[in-house]
């Protein structure tokens, strides 16, 4: 069931609910505002109901396919990886061209489905720093990396999986570490 559940993940990580519900406004997320399909530029271009809808779409389709492991009697290091490979539909969508976004709301699903209260605590230390920055990047970038120790203690198998999503959020800020540093970075 494993090896099933991993493609199935990625399939479903690979739905932009972003680009399918700011296609109801004409709005191409990817050529306007940030260019990135994620909830924070729907938020920017189309308003707070269509973000609250993206945002909704993508903690679910990663925390979906982790409670399907889990319900199935899955270890968690297995249950990790399944949503890791919702995490890597969400980053590399199949249906978009490989062009997905930086995965914080579908991170965010995932980790609740494998360790819950590194998920509160994440929240907490986002809202915390968007409230004093209010920068989505700031706060995803401080956010992230909280959750590895608490995921370590409660999860250890989950470990290696849970690093490289944290890596790789990082990784897909990069452009946004360089806007930061320039100054030059959408706040709201």
């Amino acid at each position: 069931m494993y090896w099933l559940l991993l493609p199935l993940a990625y399939l479903l990580g690979s739905v932009s609910f972003a680009i399918l519900l700011s296609r109801r406004t004409g709005l191409d997320l990817r050529a306007s505002g940030s260019g990135n399909p994620g909830a924070t530029n729907v938020l920017r271009l189309a308003g707070r109901k269509l973000a609250l809808l993206t945002l909704c779409g993508d903690i679910c389709k990663g925390l979906i396919p982790v409670l399907v492991a889990k319900g199935l009697g899955l270890s968690l290091g297995q249950q990790a990886w399944i949503g890791l490979a919702a995490f890597l539909g969400h980053l590399y969508p199949l249906y978009f061209q490989f062009r997905g976004g930086k995965g914080v709301a579908t991170a965010a699903g995932v980790i609740t489905g494998i360790c819950w209260p590194a998920s509160v605590l994440a929240t907490a230390i986002w809202s915390i720093t968007f409230a004093l920055s209010r920068t989505s990047s700031i706060a995803s970038l401080v956010a992230a990396p909280v959750t590895l120790p608490l995921i370590a203690w409660y999860a250890p198998t989950a470990l290696i999986p849970m690093s490289v999503l944290v890596l790789l959020i990082l990784w897909r800020h990069r452009r946004n570490l360089k806007s930061l540093i320039a100054g030059s970075e959408h706040h709201f």
